[in-house]
């Protein structure tokens, strides 16, 4: 009977978290097309094929869901890892060359922006006119710039950021330089290929922060 219960446990957990997926992806869809507001709770539910109590259960609220809709966007996952433990963090620490960890960041950039760009886009849009989607895009907005300070402090420890820019600066280039509607305009709508993408991320941070060499 304890082997029961435990398998009984264990398929319960699964099957709730195979709901929250496609609650999530339904909430993905939805929220592009027709868009946040044009969505109603119960037309996720239907999407998702799931009833409206459940979706209710799980998050509480459409404000909750959008949140962690953009959360898992962003990870790629729903594992719960934060961003800093993340395999690729280590990777670019342990990378010594400035110009090697940005070649490192841009991979891991063009991954996140090829899987977030339509619900981040559409998130900014919605973010006009609902309050509450304004919040989320703000933590959205402070999250990436506190990452980026991150980054920045990481470049400015290899000794190789020109040494006229304070950490602050080197944080604001790379914030700007990730934004998603960058990947938008040259990625998906100029048709750029991914890898030119990342060159192009890589030589525009290289040039504006990177010593150069006498």
């Amino acid at each position: 009977m304890v082997v029961k219960r435990r398998y009984d446990s264990s398929r319960r957990q699964e099957q709730a978290r195979q709901t929250r997926r496609a609650i999530l992806e339904a909430a993905g869809r939805l929220f592009v097309d027709p868009g946040y507001a044009a969505t109603p709770l119960t037309a996720v539910a239907v999407e998702a094929g799931v009833a409206v109590q459940t979706l209710y259960a799980v998050f509480g609220s459409k404000r909750q869901l959008l949140s962690q809709l953009v959360d898992v966007t962003l990870a790629g996952d729903d594992e719960p890892v934060a961003l800093p433990d993340r395999p690729f963090v280590a990777e670019i620490r342990a990378l010594t060359d400035p110009r090697a960890k940005l070649a490192r960041y841009a991979r891991h950039l063009a991954e996140v922006n090829a899987r977030q760009a339509q619900v981040m886009l559409a998130l900014a849009g919605a973010a006009t006119a609902d309050p509450d989607v304004a919040e989320i895009w703000r933590k959205n907005v402070d999250d990436r710039r506190r990452g980026m300070a991150m980054f920045a402090a990481e470049l400015v420890g290899t000794g190789g950021v020109r040494p006229d820019l304070g950490a602050d600066q080197v944080a604001d280039i790379l914030w700007l330089a990730q934004d998603v509607r960058n990947f938008d305009w040259l990625v998906r709508q100029r048709g750029w290929a991914t890898e030119q993408y990342q060159r192009w991320y890589v030589d525009t941070v290289s040039g504006a922060i990177i010593a150069s060499v006498k």
